[in-house]
């Protein structure tokens, strides 16, 4: 498949996090989630600084991992604040997706040189919005990236319920691309289920980030499909 290959409009996408994988368990979850056919494996990257937790070493060590025993891609989400650093970290591993947070690149010359630097290795680019920021933050930059994440939770930790209200952004980002006819993908991070995946997907999002419910689904290929 091409790397920016435009998917389908009902196609519905499945980033397994890997935030909450046990290290002894990694290699065997990974191969068990790549049968379920989930469709890339999600790389939280945190540092300590723009979220709470620093879990730098163990991302990167998972995403060495699956780049040699899988041939999923990699979508890499980035909550840093040494974007650039950091983003070339991955960029070796030729990941699918590499994502970083709009609130963290903080200006506009700052944010386009990030798009282009991974775009230039080859990567798509997706910019990031926690909760308490606005569509309106990132509608100028749709035109040049691939993927608009937005966070239905507070970035840095798992297991987190989510939050209603960012739906209101899905929609509000579909209708305006929609609109103008891009062509980018909406993904979502935080709290997603069997039950959430339907809404977040209702609301137009095609790209779901799952943690808690696949690692603890008891079948997984039964689980992935619910999701879809």
């Amino acid at each position: 498949m091409p790397l920016f290959e435009t998917k389908g409009e009902n196609m519905v996408e499945i980033s397994a996090s890997l935030l909450k994988v046990k290290k002894e368990d990694a290699i065997h979850t990974m191969y068990n989630l790549e049968t379920a056919k989930i469709n890339y494996f999600h790389i939280d990257v945190m540092d300590g600084k723009f979220v709470e937790n620093n879990n730098l070493e163990l991302m990167k060590d998972y995403a060495l991992t699956a780049s040699h025993i899988s041939n999923l891609g990699l979508d890499v989400h980035l909550m840093v604040k040494n974007i650039e650093e950091i983003a070339d970290d991955y960029l070796m591993l030729e990941p699918q997706i590499v994502t970083f947070h709009i609130e963290a690149s903080k200006t506009e010359e700052r944010t386009k040189n990030i798009i282009e630097e991974i775009k230039n290795n080859g990567s798509r680019v997706g910019i990031a919005i926690s909760p308490d920021t606005k569509i309106e933050e990132v509608i100028n930059y749709l035109p040049f990236i691939h993927l608009v994440l937005v966070m239905t939770v507070v970035p840095g930790k798992g297991g987190q319920k989510l939050i209603p209200e960012t739906l209101d952004k899905v929609r509000k980002l579909k209708e305006y691309i929609n609109k103008n006819n891009i062509d980018i993908d909406i993904e979502v991070d935080g709290g997603i289920n069997n039950i959430t995946s339907k809404q977040a997907i209702e609301s137009g999002a095609n790209i779901l980030v799952v943690g808690n419910y696949l690692t603890s689904a008891e079948d997984l290929k039964e689980a992935v499909n619910k999701l879809k």
